[in-house]
């Protein structure tokens, strides 16, 4: 049963951003889309990968757990999440109260593709010496704790975006 919210999980490279898009289209004009990524740069008056470099990895968390609480509350709105926001329990607290959280699978070689194609320098939780080492390393670690914490599970391997979204939407009624 769909809660008040929608919040998108999973790895980077399954397809969050793009899908939230299209869901909310789907959902109607009430739904908002949020990035949670961009109201983290927001927040920081810096991108992602210069928080990184610039303050490290536990300044950007603190920042994701003060939007993730603040996101959380919000009504009618899907969430793309960060790849990382799960791994925190507050933020699986915070988002379990209000969302129905989905994850988002596709195999490592098709997240590989697309982190591949679209650039890793956007990806600072990536060691820039060994990416692909890095990414399947990331990617079985963080796994199992997106399934565990997820309402619903969506493959989109190889399935175009309306059927991914047909297919949340049946699972959600």
């Amino acid at each position: 049963m769909l809660k008040s919210s929608v919040a998108l999980i999973g790895f980077m490279g399954t397809g969050k951003t793009t899908i939230g898009k299209l869901l909310v289209k789907k959902l109607g004009g009430e739904y908002q889309f949020i990035e949670m990524d961009q109201l983290i740069e927001q927040m920081a008056g810096k991108s992602i990968p210069e928080i990184f470099i610039q303050d490290g990895e536990v300044t950007f968390r603190e920042i994701e757990i003060k939007v993730c609480q603040k996101v959380s509350t919000l009504e009618k709105v899907v969430i793309s999440c960060g790849g990382g926001t799960v791994l925190n329990k507050k933020n699986v607290e915070n988002l379990k109260k209000n969302c129905t959280i989905i994850l988002l699978e596709s195999t490592i070689e098709t997240i590989l593709n697309r982190i591949l194609k679209d650039g890793i320098q956007e990806r600072p939780v990536i060691d820039k010496e060994d990416p692909i080492k890095e990414i399947k390393n990331l990617f079985y670690l963080r796994k199992p704790i997106y399934q565990s914490v997820a309402d619903i599970i969506i493959d989109t391997e190889n399935k175009d975006k309306v059927v991914v979204i047909n297919e949340i939407i049946q699972k959600l009624n």
